[in-house]
């Protein structure tokens, strides 16, 4: 969980507090939310079972497509153990779970189960593995050089002297 701040600052809107007289104010509040949903615009969004197993069919129709391209030894692990955790876990506790969706709310993607752990405070989230896309992350270090004068990565600050070596410190 992470809390939200909902303050406007007048700085934001273009206030200037010691040039006008003291307003009134905004109730200033917080929320609570949870970081994974926060953090990827995740979008909440209702299923019945009979609604639910409709969309998973097609979906699992989807990823074993994939799986005959791309992995075909593991299309029958998959189907079986697709078919376990959602008859044993998922439909069992049905009216426990959450569904979310992308933003974008595509009809094709994946939709994130919720559930929450034992205490009922934490929760944990459910992808299905093989509809996931991986995607390699690389760091180079070396870009990440400071300039002094600025305190601004290299390759956003301006060297007069060196014009033309500028894009070799970017990522």
């Amino acid at each position: 969980m992470i809390t939200v701040s909902n303050a406007i600052d007048d700085r934001m809107i273009g206030g200037n507090a010691s040039a006008e007289e003291a307003g009134e104010g905004t109730d200033d509040g917080t929320e609570s939310k949870i970081n994974v949903v926060y953090s990827h615009q995740l979008v909440e969004t209702q299923f019945d079972k009979k609604s639910y197993l409709a969309y998973l069919k097609g979906y699992l129709k989807r990823i074993e497509k994939k799986l005959e391209e791309n992995n075909p030894d593991r299309i029958e692990a998959f189907k079986t153990g697709a078919q376990k955790f959602v008859k044993e876990r998922v439909l069992a506790n049905f009216s426990n779970w959450q569904f979310f969706t992308g933003e974008k709310m595509d009809p094709d993607a994946m939709v994130v189960l919720m559930d929450y752990r034992e205490d009922g405070m934490t929760p944990y989230f459910v992808l299905f593995k093989d509809g996931l896309i991986e995607e390699k992350c690389h760091t180079r270090l070396a870009s990440l050089e400071w300039n002094t004068r600025s305190s601004l990565p290299c390759s956003a600050a301006t060297n007069n002297n060196n014009n033309n070596n500028n894009n070799n410190n970017r990522l």
